[in-house]
């Protein structure tokens, strides 16, 4: 009898509104992403809050890689994930202590805040500051739902029910990137409603945290034994669950016995899943994703577009985005994390070498790109974001969160987000200063990360697809060719 068939579920309207609700927690996440790089383009905000940066934009012979170099202008940008990274650890406490529940609960509260707080804002010091409260969201969110969709999804649909957080997180960019092209046209307070419409997905989530249950895994684990065998059966669907409950209660009586989850993580159980966690996530960065979803208006400007037509080009790119993810939903758990993986990596670094050789040899420092060659560029970033979409993306989040014993998984999944935010941060702070400094050189800088990150998965990263999340240990990596050497 397979694992799957013994812990048998029915896919109920409750249990589909539990993950879609969860889910939005992916799409304020997304949204920002999507708006902080539009909103950075758009000459009102400039003008306000960034008068510098709008006159050497406006200056007609200014260097095509460098008009938007300035640290304040990035500051805007990262410090969400600044915040968001130290927010992370907060929240694998609240998570812990407290329920998936809760913190999820909490992560809406803070966005919404940020949203207000941002739309309002008169001076940098409420910009930065609203950003700051965004990031405290993002990082109560992004360390708690990709858990809470793990833990409550059946067995045989675990990555695909995992991956509707980056789903939501695609669909986010996507909505922003039509917010973006909607509000540029509003003078003077356009801005004003790209950042306060962050509101509307935080108030979903707010509400469907109210709808959701915790996660059977939470409950027992906290000591609520019968809430928890009571949220088994309504997520499952079904009444006959005592398999999968004792499972959870062993798993949550070897997690009792840890006092200390952080402390824990060097053990042998958790390198593995620890190592593995943090490398996806400075991986992911560096394939150069963000750069091109934060800056793809500033980007598609560099290379000649106007900025209507560079937000234009940003939502082809972000409906690609969406479109791809599905793709991943479908063939997860049916093909398996390692393939979706290697094959991105042929595709993204097939696409970055060629962006990098038709902007080396054609866009001068002055003067724009042929139209026909600015269009090709941005079929060869929609390729790319087509194969980001369907691998690194979603299974960068899905892979940390499946892997971790029970004992530690709150804590090794706060260490991928918050190093998830620490590059992500990096990447938002510096990407703009490497765009002046190598020119575009940057897509082969980034597609030397994706050979790295092939070889990394070749030998490193064991397939994980249809393995009970508290089996790990002995189904992966104690037959592991290099971790099993752990134990």
């Amino acid at each position: 009898m397979s694992m799957a068939e013994k812990n048998n579920s029915k896919i109920t309207i409750y249990v589909l509104s539990c993950w879609i609700f969860a889910a939005f927690g992916g799409l304020m996440f997304g949204y920002d992403i999507g708006i902080s790089g539009g909103v950075s383009g758009m000459d009102d905000f400039l003008k306000k809050f960034f008068p510098q940066v709008y006159e050497r934009k406006s200056h007609a012979k200014e260097n095509n890689y460098c008009k938007y170099d300035d640290q304040l202008l990035q500051l805007f940008t990262s410090s969400l994930y600044l915040s968001a990274l130290v927010a992370s650890f907060f929240a694998s406490k609240a998570a812990t202590k407290f329920g998936r529940r809760p913190t999820i609960f909490m992560a809406s509260i803070f966005f919404l805040a940020g949203a207000v707080l941002s739309a309002a804002a008169e001076n940098k010091f409420m910009l930065i500051f609203g950003r700051i409260l965004f990031g405290i969201g993002v990082g109560f969110g992004n360390e708690t739902v990709p858990l809470f969709l793990t833990e409550v999804a059946p067995i045989q649909h675990r990555g695909a029910v995992n991956i509707l957080f980056q789903l939501f997180v695609t669909i986010g960019i996507f909505i922003a990137n039509l917010v973006n092209y909607g509000t540029s046209m509003i003078h003077p307070h356009g801005w004003r409603l790209s950042l306060g419409f962050a509101a509307v997905p935080a108030i979903v989530l707010l509400v469907g945290s109210f709808v959701i249950t915790d996660t059977p895994s939470s409950l027992i684990e906290r000591g609520k034994d019968e809430q928890g065998k009571a949220a088994l059966k309504k997520i499952r669907g079904v009444n006959d669950v005592e398999v999968e409950y004792q499972e959870i209660v062993a798993a949550c009586e070897q997690a009792k016995l840890v006092k200390h989850p952080f402390r824990n993580l060097a053990k042998a159980a958790s390198i593995p899943p620890l190592v593995i966690a943090i490398l996806l996530q400075i991986f992911q960065q560096f394939t150069g994703i963000n750069a091109i979803m934060f800056y793809a208006p500033v980007l598609f400007q560099t290379m000649g577009f106007k900025t209507d037509g560079s937000l234009l080009s940003s939502v082809i790119t972000g409906l690609v985005n969406v479109g791809s993810t599905f793709v991943s939903i479908y063939l997860v758990d049916k093909v398996g994390r390692r393939k979706l993986l290697l094959q991105a990596c042929c595709q993204m670094l097939i696409s970055q070498l060629a962006i990098g050789a038709i902007l080396v040899t054609n866009l001068e420092e002055t003067g724009t790109l042929d139209k026909k060659l600015a269009a090709i560029v941005v079929l060869l970033v929609c390729t790319y974001v087509m194969s980001f979409a369907w691998s690194w993306g979603p299974l960068g989040w899905l892979i940390p969160s499946e892997t971790f014993p029970l004992e530690t998984r709150t804590a090794g999944f706060a260490f991928a987000v918050s190093t998830n935010m620490l590059f992500t941060s990096l990447i938002a702070q510096a990407f703009l200063t490497m765009l002046c400094t190598m020119q575009a050189y940057i897509f082969f800088f980034f597609s030397g990360w994706i050979v790295v990150m092939g070889l990394f998965v070749i030998f490193f990263l064991p397939e994980t697809k249809g393995v009970p999340i508290d089996s790990m240990v002995e189904t992966v990596w104690m037959q592991h060719p290099v971790w099993k050497k752990l134990f």
